[in-house]
């Protein structure tokens, strides 16, 4: 019997203040987009802003469904348009902040498992690891160098193989 350990490393920073200028212009149009989240139901509106390996910029909101199973987080959004529109090409970095109406938007939030699930998928299909930004609508930012740290034994298309 052998004991592994998973460990990984982000930088937690204060506030958007301390990223980077490419990285605060996607942070806040991550905020932005927040807006156009439809969430009627959990009133938890989330954003995201990609930066893809070509230069082009996109975003992604969650969309609720009154058939709770049916909605999709803003990160899932994010990929299928980035999929779509430009087919085969990586994104360099994500953001992802959301605005809590029924609470406090102060803190980072971690996406969800399917969606951590679905972002290492997409860059293991593009070959390059995807920077992740997380941030409310103020507070502290995490930037995390590799999704995949965030879900050390993922299930991919090599398991089946």
């Amino acid at each position: 019997m052998k004991k592994r350990e998973v460990k990984f490393s982000y930088l937690h920073l204060g506030s958007e203040q301390e990223l980077k200028e490419g990285d605060a212009l996607l942070l806040e149009e991550a905020r932005r987009v927040t807006q156009f989240a439809y969430a009627p139901y959990s009133h938890f509106r989330v954003g995201a802003c990609a930066q893809l390996d070509n230069g082009e910029m996109i975003t992604g909101t969650n969309q609720e469904n009154a058939s709770f199973p049916a909605g999709i987080c803003a990160e899932r959004t994010l990929l299928s348009t980035a999929a779509s529109l430009f087919p085969g090409i990586a994104i360099k970095t994500l953001a992802i902040s959301y605005h809590n109406l029924n609470g406090k938007s102060d803190k980072p939030v971690s996406p969800c498992g399917i969606c951590r699930q679905s972002l290492v998928e997409f860059q293991e299909r593009t070959g390059t690891p995807i920077r992740i930004i997380l941030s409310g609508m103020q507070g502290p930012v995490l930037v995390i160098d590799n999704a995949a740290d965030l879900l050390p034994l993922v299930f991919s298309a090599r398991d089946i193989e």
